[in-house]
């Protein structure tokens, strides 16, 4: 696509508003205007009085805190805590020395927003996100929990020190630490925090404690002037940005920061929550990430939440706490997971929602999950247990559910910036077991195949027509030519029909084939997908079924119109048939992780695996059946399952 003609369609879809504001934001860099205004500066040049400082919230009792972890998370917190004691940290996949000095002299921000190479810096898979994970200061929160709990001097010790080794190597506006407001943002929300818990610690002189003012004054100082960026993204940038401007507002008794973070936040979370409860950024990590941002506004404000955001934060708990596997805390790998947990307050692993959906439905619905080691999470929020208490596998959503198994699929509008072109995708679940299932991310910024490929349609659970992707895809975070999808329920008096949804997307009208998905669950715990291809133009297309299904030993018996694949778990079999007319050339391959195991077709590095945290990937089975027709076409898919020791469900 020429550049002129992806500048119109942005035009189209996006409006000329962000496009405005992102220019602005060029200008300023290309002019020195943001060079002028944010001049390097060294901590001890600043004057913050202890004076102007307010105290925000009051810690949670150590004692309820004990009883939420138990032993067992108790000593997993603790590992952890020793571990970023001894200098190591824990980065997505990968524990690294927690160093915040450089290999070379470091420039104004602005230098690196037009010429960053992060192979300069020796950045892990050469990916900034490596660079910038640790100086989020996410570890603060772990050592901060820590002392909370025991009161051990040596937690507090190991914050101050890794601080101060930040501010030394990294003074005010210098480096690349300081090129990207949202990073900024998060970074002083953590500071904000540990300021509270660590306050009283030993290790916490006069001096440490000026500094850090010091420190979240310049990082609250540095945000306003380049909003206009995350106005013009209008996503998550803007929503962690204004929490941070007005949680320094409220810190320093800032008037000026107080409204100006109030107002964006509030515009960002009434703007950028659905009508059904999904985050602009159709993804269910981004969406925590919003989700958590809402909830420390809510725990620390001192003004009152607009009608319109709390039925905006209704939504999208509502939409969230609807996706959780209540089995195991998991959900969908919906959309872009680029690792981000800006509030680590739980014991459970990254992939767990449990801890985020308890406190956002104790705050925003009113309800609750019932109690665990996920409630830590809530207390640390201030939010108290609600006499109401559900769990996933009765609480009142849209999607597929029977007696152990329920699926999701995927139709949705998009007025904004799409992470994966995933329309029609199905995830389904048994037994807390991701069966088939959404590949994730992996990496966003490291070199072909790796550059961000699983957003693609081909690696999802729906169907490609002659090999394209539902929309274009013109960057590594830009998609045009969006394609809508609609779902409805389908009333069938067959009693032994549970739940049926028909939905359509309109990706593939520019080749006059229309794709209609049918998902029906029956009460035996048996799942049939049907897709439909009604081809307008009468002309041979290749359709590619895929299903991206968990790892594990496999059988796979084919004839004519069949493949009938059969995993073994750790809770019994799952078995997939797959079904095709006759008289169409067909063909049926099995790949893992990048590698061909049965069939022909030529398989990608990056077929065959699935991320479930950034930077993470595990092997899947990867099966495709490909047709050729120039006709109208039925395909279906049937899965079943058989428990350990039992027997299949017929």
């Amino acid at each position: 696509m020429s550049k002129i003609s992806s500048a119109f369609k942005y035009t189209r879809q996006f409006g000329l508003r962000p496009l405005f504001l992102y220019g602005l934001y060029k200008l300023g860099i290309k002019t020195g205007y943001y060079k002028r205004v944010t001049p390097i500066l060294d901590l001890r040049s600043s004057n913050i009085e202890s004076s102007n400082s307010a105290r925000l919230f009051m810690l949670p009792d150590s004692k309820s805190l004990l009883q939420i972890l138990g032993a067992e998370g108790q000593a997993s917190l603790l590992n952890e805590a020793h571990q970023i004691v001894n200098g190591k940290v824990k980065v997505f996949g990968e524990t690294l020395a927690l160093d915040f000095s450089h290999n070379q002299p470091l420039q104004h921000w602005t230098f690196y927003e037009t010429d960053f190479q992060p192979s300069t810096f020796n950045v892990l898979h050469n990916d900034i996100k490596y660079l910038w994970e640790p100086a989020r200061f996410g570890f603060a929160f772990t050592l901060g929990r820590a002392y909370h709990l025991t009161q051990e001097n040596q937690y507090a010790e190991a914050f101050w020190r890794h601080f101060e080794a930040f501010t030394k190597n990294n003074p005010v506006h210098l480096g690349p630490h300081w090129m990207n407001g949202q990073e900024v943002a998060i970074r002083l929300l953590a500071l904000v925090w540990a300021s509270h818990v660590f306050e009283s610690a030993p290790a916490t002189s006069a001096e440490r404690s000026a500094a850090l003012r010091q420190s979240m004054y310049q990082h609250a100082n540095r945000i306003p002037f380049t909003l206009i960026y995350a106005r013009s993204q209008n996503n998550n940038h803007l929503i962690t940005e204004a929490a941070a401007i007005y949680t320094a507002g409220l810190f320093f008794k800032n008037t000026e920061w107080r409204k100006l973070g109030w107002r964006w936040l509030h515009w960002a979370l009434q703007n950028q929550i659905g009508g059904f409860g999904e985050y602009i950024q159709h993804s269910v990590n981004y969406h925590r990430v919003m989700l958590q941002t809402a909830l420390w506004v809510n725990f620390i404000k001192q003004d009152v939440f607009p009608t319109g955001t709390t039925q905006a934060l209704a939504r999208s708990t509502h939409w969230l706490f609807s996706l959780l596997d209540n089995a195991s805390g998991r959900t969908p790998n919906l959309g872009a997971n680029d690792g981000a947990l800006i509030f680590p307050l739980s014991a459970t692993p990254f992939e767990d929602y449990r801890p985020t959906v308890q406190a956002a439905a104790r705050a925003f619905l009113r309800n609750s999950l019932t109690s665990g080691v996920w409630d830590e999470t809530a207390l640390w929020f201030g939010l108290k247990a609600t006499a109401r208490e559900s769990d996933s596998d009765i609480y009142l959503t849209d999607n597929l559910h029977a007696k152990n198994s329920w699926g999701y699929l995927r139709a949705s509008n998009f007025k904004s910036r799409l992470g994966h072109m995933d329309q029609l995708h199905f995830d389904l679940w048994w037994r807390g077991l991701n069966v088939a299932q959404d590949a994730g991310t992996y990496l966003y910024n490291a070199a072909p195949p790796w550059d961000n490929p699983l957003a693609t349609t081909r690696v999802h659970n729906t169907l490609t027509v002659d090999g394209q992707d539902q929309m274009t895809r013109v960057g590594k975070f830009l998609t045009l030519d969006w394609a809508n999808g609609y779902a409805k329920p389908v009333i069938d008096l067959n009693e032994k029909v549970l739940h049926r949804v028909r939905a359509y997307h309109t990706g593939y009208r520019r080749l006059q084939v229309k794709h209609q998905r049918t998902v029906t669950v029956y009460a035996d715990d048996v799942w049939e997908v049907e897709d439909r291809l009604l081809n307008g133009r009468r002309r041979f297309r290749t359709y590619r079924l895929h299903w991206l299904l968990l790892d594990g030993p496999w059988t796979l018996e084919q004839d004519e119109l069949s493949a009938t694949l059969k995993i073994q778990t750790t809770r019994g079999t799952v078995q997939l048939v797959v079904r095709h007319p006759a008289n169409v050339e067909s063909a049926i391959s099995l790949a893992r992780a990048g590698e061909l195991l049965i069939g022909q077709r030529k398989v990608q590095p990056y077929e065959g695996w699935v991320s479930r945290n950034y930077g993470e990937k595990t092997p899947a089975l990867s099966l495709a059946l490909e047709v050729e027709s120039m006709y109208q076409i039925v395909l279906t898919s049937e899965f079943r399952f058989m428990e350990q020791g039992g027997s299949a469900r017929v």
